[in-house]
């Protein structure tokens, strides 16, 4: 197998040759697309399921809406249309003829859902309508990278709709935090979270709210956002309902969604130099058990015993026994640390001797002999359980570590200019300008705002002006 690059020295490639070894995607023959791979795709699935899951604990129902919008359709917010317009896939032709109306390949889809909610709602006993879909969608990037940012993506989508502001600010609040509890408790991913400037947020929305990840060459990822979209979709699409006392009203709109990009955020803040380390409760195989042998004895005896382990833990782990003759131990265990399995049993005639297996941990490295009597379903789930969480701490404390608070402009550049890079809290005037002249000098945005206004007399260190926020700032993917 053909060695990463050196995730120090080439970061860039050493995520395409991750996902390369490690099996997950490939480039397809359209320009900027992928194609994800079984084991690629199973980290999606297992995404999916989780996911699907708290979204319906938040009474949301799934539904699915077509992939072309009519130019007329998408045209009623034009808010909305300045943001995509430069991203957007158009059809002209169809059946051999020209399109009497282009058609839109969606690049997010709220102008064809609130086009529905318009003929769905009616009354304030409609409310809240609160739907997700599960779908892909295409921007036209110009610029690429394999999950991190590509023409066609899958994300799931949520759309609500609420009598008022107070409502659609709780769910917009409530989808935050469940994909914040989730980065933390499925992926292992400790995330910045809080509200957008004005200049950053969503195309037509009230405001944005956003989780933000740090990868592991110290660049901010976006996780997950969540928008309070006001009234503006609910007037451009003209849906109204009548409240308590008769009276037509324009409901309040929310939208919020995570997509497979997620997948090259789990790369970017777990993987190491082998390869990618995968949260257990993530992973789409936990354990792995290698069998070592050079005898056609040796081989009966020790798969006897990778076979009776395998049965004891396949009710509750997730296990696969490599029994590839073709393929030597030393390949396997490379090949099974790219892939990020977090457990790697090893067993030759020299545990059989011993009645022990060689567990290995994919996190730390760690290398411990365990009876093989010990190797039940408890023991092994107390073991999956501290990896997940050891994985959480690392990221946990690679975050802190590098995220700072400066005052003045200098700072600012000087970390942001650093090798290590990270997150950077600096006061701020609150101006687009000011935002756009430090990421035109130094590369880095506006990832968030703070809760706490800076102390007063504390200026902007570019402009001078009085800080009316504290901004976090970080170069992107």
């Amino acid at each position: 197998m053909p060695r990463l690059a050196d995730q120090q020295a080439d970061f860039p490639q050493w995520y395409l040759d991750v996902i390369e070894q490690a099996d997950l995607a490939e480039h397809a023959d359209v320009k900027g697309c992928i194609i994800f791979k079984p084991y690629g795709y199973a980290l999606w699935e297992a995404i999916q399921r989780d996911l699907d899951r708290r979204i319906k604990a938040l009474g949301v129902e799934n539904a699915y809406f077509p992939l072309f919008i009519p130019e007329s359709m998408i045209a009623k917010e034009k808010e909305h249309v300045k943001g995509f317009a430069p991203e957007c896939a158009v059809v002209t032709h169809g059946g051999g003829k020209e399109l009497t109306e282009k058609l839109y390949i969606r690049p997010t889809s709220e102008t064809i859902i609130y086009n529905s909610f318009a003929k769905w709602v009616h009354s304030h006993r409609d409310l809240p309508l609160k739907i997700n879909q599960w779908a892909n969608v295409v921007r036209w990037e110009m610029r690429t990278r394999p999950f991190l940012r590509t023409l066609e993506f899958l994300w799931q989508e949520g759309h609500t709709c609420h009598a008022t502001k107070e409502d659609a600010d709780q769910m917009v609040e409530a989808a935050l935090a469940m994909y914040a509890d989730f980065d933390r408790e499925f992926l292992a991913l400790p995330v910045m979270r809080g509200r957008k400037p004005e200049h950053e947020k969503f195309a037509g929305a009230l405001y944005t709210l956003s989780t933000e990840a740090l990868a592991r060459d110290g660049k901010a990822i976006q996780a997950g956002t969540s928008h309070n979209l006001g009234q503006g979709f609910s007037e451009a699409y003209d849906v109204n309902f009548l409240d308590a006392v008769g009276k037509q009203q324009r409901p309040w709109m929310t939208s919020w969604g995570l997509s497979t990009r997620i997948i090259g955020t789990v790369i970017v803040v777990h993987g190491d130099a082998k390869g990618l380390r995968l949260p257990p409760m993530l992973a789409p195989i936990q354990m792995v058990i290698v069998p070592i042998y050079k005898t056609d004895e040796e081989k009966t005896a020790v798969l006897k015993i990778a076979r009776e382990i395998e049965a004891v833990l396949k009710p509750t782990v997730r296990i696969k026994v490599d029994d590839r003759d073709e393929k030597s131990p030393g390949f396997k265990f490379n090949e099974w640390e790219v892939k990020g399995v977090p457990v790697r049993i090893e067993l030759g005639p020299r545990d059989l001797e011993k009645k022990q297996v060689t567990v290995v941990r994919r996190d730390t490295g760690e290398k411990t002999a365990m009876p093989i009597a010990s190797c039940t379903p408890s023991a092994m789930q107390t073991l999956l359980a501290g990896i997940q969480q050891s994985l959480y701490d690392q990221a946990e404390e690679f975050l802190k570590s590098h995220t700072h608070t400066v005052e003045s402009y200098d700072d600012l550049k000087k970390i942001i200019a650093s090798d290590e890079g990270g997150f950077v809290w600096a006061p701020w005037d609150g101006t687009r300008e000011t935002a756009e002249r430090v990421k035109n000098q130094t590369k880095a945005s506006i990832r968030l705002l703070g809760e706490e206004k800076p102390a007063e007399g504390v200026k902007d260190g570019l402009s001078g002006v009085p800080a009316t926020e504290m901004a976090l700032y970080a170069k992107a993917y």
